[in-house]
C-alpha cells in the first residue's frame, strides 16, 4: 500500500499541518487531566475558588483550542484523501487506456472497473483514518501512560495486564480478517461481472426467457459475498464489545486499588480522576488503533489489486525510435502466425498477401476462420507470433499507435456508439466538427435519410450505446464515423450485416466513389458482398485457402465454391 502513496508528494505540504494540527490536539487531550487534577486538589478540597475559575479558564481556552485543531485538520485530511483518490484514479485509467487487449483478457473488464472504483475508495477512507490517527493515537497511548505512571507507578500495574491483553487480542482478529478481504474483492468483482453481462445482454435474457436463471446467478453471487462479509462484519464486531468490557473491568480495578490507595494517605482523589482519564484515553488510542487495523488489511487488499494494474507492462508498445512513413494506404502481410493466449491453436498461420490504393480486398471464410483477427493485427491490438504485417512498407510494430490508426478507418463487427450527440460521434476522435464533413459523411454512409427524420438531426442525442436505434441505423452511423477521417485505408469488419440488400447495394455503391483512392478491407460473410472486389482472400481455419476475383476462385478454391453455393441459387451466380 505504501508504493501507493508518492501519489501524496504533491500533498505533503497539507500533510504536514494535518499532523501538527492533530499533534497539538493530542497534546491538548494529555493535559487536561492533569488541571482536572489541580482544580480537585488545590480548588475544591481547599476551597480557593480563585483557582478554580483560573484554572478552570486555561481549560476551556485549550479545549477550544483542540476543537480548532481538530476541525481544521479534519477539513484538511479529507480534502487530501480526496485529492489522492482522484490522481490515483485518474493513473490508473490512463493506464487502462494504454492497455492492450491482452491486459484487458487477462484482467477482464469487470476486474478493472473494481479496482478502479472500490478498491480506491477503500485506500480513501483508509488514508482518512491514517492522516488523522497513525500518529495521534500513539501519541495518547504513550503520552497517557507516561503522564499516568507519574501520577501513581503502582495503580499503573493495572495497565500492564489491560493494554498487552488487548493488543493481542486486535492482532489475532487481523489475522483472520486479512484472508477474508481478498476473497471478497474478488466476490465483488464476480459480482459485478454478472450484473455487467445481464445488463449487456438483456435482450437476449429476456428474448430466450432466462430471467429467473440471470436473476439465480446473481442471487448466488450476492448471497456468495453476503456469506463471506458476514464472516467479516462478525469478526469486525468482536473487537469492540472486547475493548469495552476490558475497559469497563480497568476501570473497575482502577476505582477499587485507587480507593484503597487514597484511604492509606497514598494518593489523593484528584489523581484519581486524573488516572481515570488518562486510562481512558490510552483505551481509547487503542480503540483507534484496532479501528486501524481493521481498515489496514482490506487497503493493503485493495492496494496490492491497484498495484497489479500499475504495474503490468503491456505487452504492445511503441518503439523508442519510431518509423512515419509517407502515407500511401499499402497493406501486407508477409507469413504471419499469430495464436491467443490460452489456445492450443493458431488462429492464422502463413497468412501472406498485399492490398494497395485503389482496390477492394474482401476477407471471406468460415466461422472463426480468423478473418477479424486480420483487421486486429493490422490494427496492432495484437502482435504477431511470427511474420510481419507492414503498413506503407514499415512494420507496424516500428510505428507508434497513434501514428498506425490514424492512418485507419475502422468499423468494428459490433457498431458501438457513445452516449452524446449523432454529431460527436461522428467526428469521434476528431478535435474540430466539420458540419459539411459530417453531412457528407452521413450521406456516403445512408444515414442522412433517418438522421434528418429526427427532430435534432444530427445535433439529436444518443442514449448510451445507440440503444434507441436499430442495429442497421447503427452500423451506418459507424461506418460514418470511419469516413469522416478520410483515411488511406478503411477496414470494415462485417459491417454491412445488419444492411437489408436495398440499403446494402446503395451504400456499396456510394462507398465505391468515395474510397476509389483509398485501400479497403472489407470482412464479411455474405457473398454478395464481395463478389465486386479486386481480390477475395478466403480463410480456411486460420490459413490461406485461395486468393483471386470470384471469378477465379470459382474455378480453383472449392472452399470458397463451397460459400458461394450455400449462399447463391445458380439464377443469381448467372
Amino acid at each position: 500500500m505504501f508504493k501507493l502513496f508518492r501519489f501524496l508528494k504533491p500533498y505533503a505540504g497539507a500533510i504536514v499541518v494535518i499532523v501538527t494540527l492533530f499533534l497539538i490536539q493530542a497534546l491538548v487531550d494529555l493535559s487536561l487531566p492533569t488541571f482536572m487534577a489541580e482544580i480537585v486538589n488545590k480548588g475544591i478540597i481547599k476551597g480557593d475558588i480563585n483557582f478554580i475559575l483560573r484554572t478552570g479558564g486555561i481549560m476551556l481556552a485549550l479545549s477550544l483550542g483542540g476543537v480548532i485543531c481538530a476541525f481544521s485538520a479534519g477539513f484538511l485530511s479529507s480534502r487530501t484523501s480526496l485529492g489522492f483518490s482522484r490522481k490515483l484514479r485518474s493513473v490508473i485509467f490512463t493506464k487502462i487506456e494504454n492497455f492492450s487487449l491482452y491486459e484487458f483478457d487477462k484482467i477482464g473488464g469487470s476486474s478493472l472497473i473494481t479496482r478502479t472504483t472500490s478498491d480506491v475508495l477503500m485506500i480513501q477512507q483508509t488514508l482518512i483514518i491514517m492522516l488523522s490517527m497513525m500518529l495521534r493515537a500513539p501519541l495518547m497511548c504513550v503520552g497517557g501512560i507516561v503522564m499516568a505512571v507519574s501520577r501513581d507507578p503502582q495503580l499503573s500495574l493495572v495497565l500492564a495486564v489491560a493494554v498487552p491483553l488487548l493488543a493481542i487480542i486486535v492482532f489475532s482478529v487481523q489475522q483472520f480478517m486479512i484472508p477474508l478481504f481478498k476473497i471478497i474483492q474478488k466476490k465483488l468483482d464476480a459480482l459485478n461481472l454478472v450484473i455487467r453481462e445481464k445488463l449487456a445482454g438483456n435482450r437476449e435474457v429476456r428474448a430466450f426467457d432466462r430471467t429467473l436463471y440471470e436473476r439465480k446467478r446473481f442471487d448466488d453471487a450476492s448471497a456468495s459475498l453476503m456469506g463471506t462479509s458476514l464472516q467479516m462484519v462478525t469478526l469486525m464486531s468482536v473487537i469492540m464489545p472486547v475493548v469495552m468490557t476490558i475497559m469497563n473491568f480497568t476501570m473497575i480495578a482502577i476505582v477499587w486499588v485507587g480507593g484503597l490507595r487514597v484511604q492509606a494517605g497514598h494518593m489523593q482523589v484528584g489523581d484519581i480522576l486524573a488516572f481515570i482519564q488518562y486510562v481512558s484515553l490510552i483505551l481509547f488510542a487503542i480503540m483507534m488503533v484496532s479501528m486501524l487495523f481493521i481498515f489496514i488489511p482490506r487497503a493493503q487488499v485493495s492496494a496490492g489489486r491497484i498495484s497489479e494494474v500499475l504495474d503490468i507492462v503491456p505487452e504492445i508498445n511503441d518503439p523508442e525510435k519510431p518509423i512515419s512513413p509517407p502515407s500511401g494506404g499499402n497493406i501486407e502481410f508477409k507469413n504471419v502466425d499469430f495464436k491467443y493466449h490460452g489456445a492450443e491453436q493458431k488462429a492464422l498461420f502463413g497468412v501472406s498477401f498485399k492490398a494497395g490504393p485503389g482496390e477492394v480486398t474482401a476477407i471471406i471464410g468460415g466461422t472463426g476462420s480468423g478473418k477479424s483477427t486480420l483487421a486486429s493485427l493490422i490494427l496492432r491490438f495484437y502482435d504477431v507470433d511470427s511474420g510481419q504485417v507492414l503498413v506503407d512498407g514499415v512494420d507496424v510494430r516500428e510505428m507508434t499507435q497513434q501514428d498506425l490508426r490514424n492512418r485507419i478507418g475502422y468499423v468494428p463487427q459490433k457498431a458501438l456508439l457513445f452516449t452524446g450527440t449523432i454529431n460527436d460521434n461522428i467526428s469521434f476522435g476528431s478535435k474540430e466538427h466539420d458540419g459539411e464533413t459530417v453531412g457528407a459523411a452521413l450521406k456516403t454512409s445512408q444515414s442522412s435519410e433517418f438522421v434528418d427524420l429526427l427532430a435534432e438531426k444530427d445535433m439529436s442525442i444518443l442514449a448510451q450505446g445507440g440503444r434507441n436505434l436499430s442495429g442497421g441505423q447503427k452500423q451506418r452511423l459507424s461506418i460514418a464515423r470511419a469516413l469522416f477521417r478520410k483515411p488511406g485505408i478503411f477496414i470494415f469488419d462485417d459491417s454491412f450485416s445488419a444492411l437489408d440488400f436495398k440499403t446494402d447495394a446503395a451504400l456499396r455503391a456510394a462507398l465505391k466513389n468515395e474510397t476509389k483512392k483509398s485501400t479497403v478491407i472489407i470482412i464479411a460473410q455474405r457473398v454478395a458482398t464481395v463478389l465486386d472486389a479486386d481480390r477475395i482472400i478466403v480463410l480456411d481455419e486460420g490459413s490461406t485457402a485461395g486468393i483471386g476475383t470470384h471469378k477465379e476462385l470459382m474455378k480453383t478454391c472449392d472452399v470458397y465454391r463451397e460459400i458461394v453455393y450455400s449462399q447463391l441459387s445458380q439464377e443469381e451466380l448467372a
